[in-house]
């Protein structure tokens, strides 16, 4: 599971959406979880929605997500909280075949 998590930061949005492309595509990996906290949390979602609507459009799916807060010091020593976010996107498997077979049907009329 470790290696199917992709941590979101200040990197550009087509450098997360890639490693997740990557991690379905050339590892076969069943599920990837995007993990994002604090001012980020937006570019995780959009992240996983250029995945899901451009790159691996009916072939994945959202499987869970899940919010909370961590605690921790900052610079000044000051305790606090910030916002997470774990959007774990699983394969569709089923979903991808039968989207195959209907555009199949469609190319034979």
């Amino acid at each position: 599971m470790a290696n199917n998590l992709i941590l979101v930061g200040g990197k550009p949005l087509m450098n997360y959406v890639t490693a997740v492309v990557m991690q379905f595509t050339t590892r076969s990996a069943s599920s990837v979880t995007v993990r994002s906290r604090g001012k980020f949390i937006s570019r995780a979602v959009d992240v996983v929605e250029v995945v899901r609507n451009r790159f691996l459009k009916n072939q994945i799916k959202i499987d869970d997500i899940s919010i909370g807060s961590e605690e921790f010091e900052n610079k000044d020593g000051r305790k606090i909280q910030v916002s997470t976010i774990d959007i774990t996107l699983a394969s569709a498997d089923g979903i991808a075949e039968e989207g195959a077979v209907e555009s199949a049907k469609t190319e034979v009329k």
